[in-house]
């Protein structure tokens, strides 16, 4: 930009230079052996090479990042010696410099790692998280580790994160981090904010953890061993509610012939309560049909005997 400006200017002095003094060169009837037009050439050249090497240039430091202009110079070479900067910032790149670092929330991606878990076992890793910066220790950093805020990422952060889930995996047994996965990376955030709290927040890692392919097989077998059990035990569970189903049952049936038999027997004993001689002898009555025995004893003693006479 600052270059750019140079060379405008440049070419609007010689312009202006030679406008000025064009009818001075054109008298001189050799416009080319005048010493004003090799002066304005001189100008032309001088202020080319001057936009080329010229060592100022200008930046902008954009929303949410701050700009630390550095100095280079002196004994600390800028350690001491630094501005927080925004928007447009104009500095000399011969002793000065200009970092930014983003304020806002930033995702990382590690490839991938191995890590030792409780036990000996191996497992690899391959970490991913947020992280933001403390803006106002951001000159503190730079004072401390003097990088840009890749570099950081790539040496620093990454050193610190890596160590943290190594450090807490050697306090978890593997078949724990794989049952408790969840519990296992919220230990790693916080004590990844513990180490790294002086100038970073860290926030939604995953571990994406892996174990050996023995290993593996050996949790999956226990995992589905720890599920038959659960089924098996579920079964039980089943069986013994149905079994409690049908003893309810059979109480109320029994309960139910009961009731009906006790019921029967009331009703025969009101029948027999009922069955006087009198009232059989209704009954009869009721059943007779008008026509008296063919065989009658008389109040003698003697039989009687129906005789019908037969027509002649």
């Amino acid at each position: 930009m600052i270059s750019a400006l140079f060379v405008i200017g440049t070419l609007i002095i010689v312009f202006l230079y030679f406008r000025a003094n064009w009818a001075t060169i054109r008298s001189g009837g050799n416009m080319i052996a005048s010493g004003k037009f090799w002066f304005g050439i001189f100008v032309l050249v001088c202020g080319l090479i001057i936009s080329a090497v010229q060592p100022f240039t200008m930046e902008r430091v954009d929303a949410g990042h701050v700009g630390i202009k550095v100095n280079l110079t002196g004994d600390d070479r800028g350690v001491s010696k630094f501005e927080y900067k925004t928007g447009w910032v104009i500095y000399n790149t011969w002793i000065s410099k200009l970092y930014e670092f983003p304020t806002f929330q930033q995702h990382i991606d590690y490839p991938e790692q191995q890590v030792i878990t409780k036990g000996g076992f191996s497992a690899t890793i391959k970490p991913s998280f947020n992280y933001a910066l403390k803006p106002g220790d951001i000159g503190d950093m730079f004072s401390n580790l003097r990088l840009d805020v890749k570099q950081i990422e790539q040496q620093w952060l990454q050193t610190a994160i890596v160590g943290t889930v190594n450090d807490v995996a050697n306090k978890w047994a593997v078949d724990d981090i794989f049952n408790q996965r969840e519990q296992f990376e919220s230990d790693i955030v916080a004590e990844a904010n513990k180490r790294v709290a002086k100038w970073f927040t860290i926030s939604q890692l995953r571990t994406n953890i892996t174990p050996p392919e023995a290993l593996q097989q050996s949790i999956e077998a226990k995992t589905k061993a720890i599920q038959e059990v659960q089924v098996a035990e579920n079964q039980r569970l089943v069986a013994i509610a149905e079994g409690d189903r049908k003893i309810a049952q059979a109480r109320a049936d029994s309960a139910a012939q009961v009731i009906a038999a006790s019921g029967e027997a009331e009703a025969i004993r009101r029948k027999q309560v009922s069955l006087n001689g009198t009232y059989i002898e209704y009954l009869k009555i009721q059943k007779w049909d008008g026509q008296l025995p063919q065989v009658q004893s008389g109040n003698g003693g003697g039989i009687i005997l129906s005789l019908d006479k037969k027509k002649d």
